[in-house]
């Protein structure tokens, strides 16, 4: 990992330069303004036709229990992702991410899918689009299971809309569970240029327009069938 000097301003172009080469920015803890660049040695992803999906978290899709939103509440979003929470007791999103990535979301680079219930925010997740890759940054949910439904909805979106890359960053047993694998940083590497150098459409579903969680099932190219 790499610190930037104090003086050192990071733009929202230079962000989004540093995601096309494999860096992306974290902080110590959300008091530490500094920021610096992270480099695995092996990278999380998803491949966009290994999604697993548990039958108990396809029925749920199915219900509509959650409703889907896309960019609708970006700083409810990042701040819900920065709170503390079971199982994680500081956070990396200081506000120095939260404007960088603002400012970013104001242009269009930056999206979030959300699971509203009872109109209420209860899960969801935000990440950076950069051709025909997107990187996921963070998630987080208030009830069970809303942030995988969001994140079955985000990987069916990135599919429909021509995307060939999911970027997770790390690999936990959770999102293991969901199928992230681990790839060497050059295996990633290959894969990130392939897909940063395409075209993708985010809003192959348009925004506003209600997406079912059949439809969004229907939509990824091939699930864990024997799991849903």
């Amino acid at each position: 990992m790499t610190r930037p000097r104090d003086d050192f301003e990071i733009t929202p172009d230079i962000l989004l330069r540093a995601y096309s080469i494999g860096l992306f920015p974290m902080a110590e803890s959300a008091e530490d303004q500094n920021l610096f660049w992270i480099d695995p040695e092996s990278r999380g992803v998803f491949p966009l036709d290994g999604m697993i999906v548990s039958r108990r978290l396809a029925k749920t899709i199915r219900s509509d229990r959650f409703e889907i939103r896309v960019d609708c509440d970006f700083d409810a979003v990042i701040d819900a992702c920065a709170s503390v929470a079971a199982g994680r007791e500081k956070t990396w999103i200081n506000q120095r991410i939260k404007r960088l990535y603002r400012q970013l979301f104001d242009q269009g680079k930056v999206h979030t899918v959300e699971a509203w219930c009872e109109g209420r925010l209860a899960g969801g997740l935000y990440g950076v689009a950069l051709g025909a890759a997107f990187f996921g940054e963070s998630m987080f949910h208030r009830q069970t299971d809303a942030s995988k439904v969001a994140l079955i909805h985000l990987a069916a979106r990135l599919a429909a809309g021509g995307f060939r890359l999911l970027d997770t960053q790390f690999v936990t047993p959770h999102l293991e569970s969901l199928g992230a694998i681990e790839v060497s940083k050059e295996r990633y590497r290959m894969m990130l240029t392939d897909a940063v150098s395409r075209t993708a459409d985010f809003w192959i579903w348009p925004k506003g327009r209600a997406v079912s969680g059949r439809e969004a099932l229907d939509a990824l190219p091939r699930m864990d069938r024997g799991a849903v």
